[in-house]
């Protein structure tokens, strides 16, 4: 089809596709418990009933794990926010209000089992935990901005696309932070969270390989907006950019992660550099991903580099540590 669609002829058209995927993703999903995966055994009463107050020497986290798992915490608090986006472009009719109610009730745990996991173990202050959790609700969250903050006119595709390449992003980064704990329960329940996100992501990248296929120049200009504009929702948590670093460096989720295990994959699933069915406009906005690849694939390099000179500068600075303690500990011999 050629003539561009509303998303009411959209949301017509792709119903059948949305009710075939909530069917097989009620049949793949594996359900779990939050509460299974948290060492309960492990926890004791705050001040407030008469225990002890969190101190940073009880969390055995270290500072790239700590971050990781509270910024996934953060952005899984924003739900209020996602249910709302995602309700007014696809609406709470039929077989779509079915997955809205569905896919909000899966992310729902995420956030109580990180958040129970984290209070109990003492892994983080809870409650500057408490204090950014408020913050970050109040923001709010809309994937309709660009770079400079602007907002641009949002679709049904824009929406369905932008949470294609946003859920793998979060499951790519729950797997890599379970990994950064290097602690076996935070990696468990992290890779249950995981694998509910790579449904989630199957479930959008399906229904928009569908709207591809019914009107692909249209589908397109979601995508290119959506990938020239892209950011993860945590990027409303305070002080988004020193955590952001620290992840990257840490090598939970950085550029190159972001480029090879994010954007590529979904791209050559949707086969859309060998796809012949995008005409003038659409043509040329696909020829223009070319442009945004080698954008991202020169943002690998540069922090690449930057990397390298932040974790020299941090050996250095180690180096100084230690052989100042070790003059300290000689004097006092």
């Amino acid at each position: 089809m050629s003539k561009e669609m509303t998303d009411l002829q959209l949301l017509q058209e792709l119903e059948p596709v949305v009710e075939k995927s909530m069917n097989r993703h009620m049949q793949m999903r594996k359900d779990w418990n939050p509460h299974d995966f948290i060492p309960w055994s492990d926890g004791k009463n705050y001040y407030a009933l008469g225990g002890q107050d969190w101190e940073p020497g009880q969390s055995k986290l270290s500072e790239v794990a700590q971050t990781a798992m509270v910024q996934n915490l953060l952005t899984e608090d924003n739900l209020p926010s996602y249910h709302r986006e995602i309700a007014m472009n696809m609406g709470m009719d039929g077989a779509w209000g079915q997955w809205v109610n569905r896919w909000t009730a899966e992310e729902n745990r995420h956030g109580i089992a990180l958040r129970d996991y984290l209070v109990v173990t003492r892994a983080i202050d809870p409650v500057e935990l408490e204090e950014l959790r408020v913050e970050q609700v109040t923001r709010g969250f809309s994937p309709g901005q660009n770079q400079q903050g602007d907002l641009f006119a949002e679709s049904l595709f824009d929406s369905v696309i932008y949470v294609t390449f946003q859920e793998l992003a979060t499951r790519v980064s729950h797997r890599n932070t379970g990994k950064a704990c290097d602690e076996p329960i935070a990696d468990q329940l992290l890779q249950r969270i995981s694998g509910d996100e790579n449904l989630h992501m199957i479930f959008y990248r399906d229904v928009s390989a569908a709207g591809l296929d019914i009107s692909p120049n249209q589908a397109m200009a979601s995508l290119h907006r959506v990938l020239d504009n892209f950011k993860m929702p945590g990027y409303t948590v305070p002080d988004f950019r020193r955590k952001a670093v620290v992840i990257a460096v840490g090598g939970v989720y950085d550029p190159r992660i972001h480029l090879d295990d994010v954007v590529m994959p979904v791209l050559k699933k949707w086969r859309i550099f060998e796809r012949e069915d995008f005409t003038g406009e659409g043509a040329r906005l696909r020829d223009d991903l070319g442009r945004l690849v080698k954008e991202l694939e020169d943002a690998c390099e540069k922090f690449e580099v930057a990397k390298e000179r932040r974790l020299e500068r941090e050996r250095k600075m180690a180096e100084k540590k230690a052989m100042k303690n070790l003059l300290v500990s000689s004097s006092t011999a």
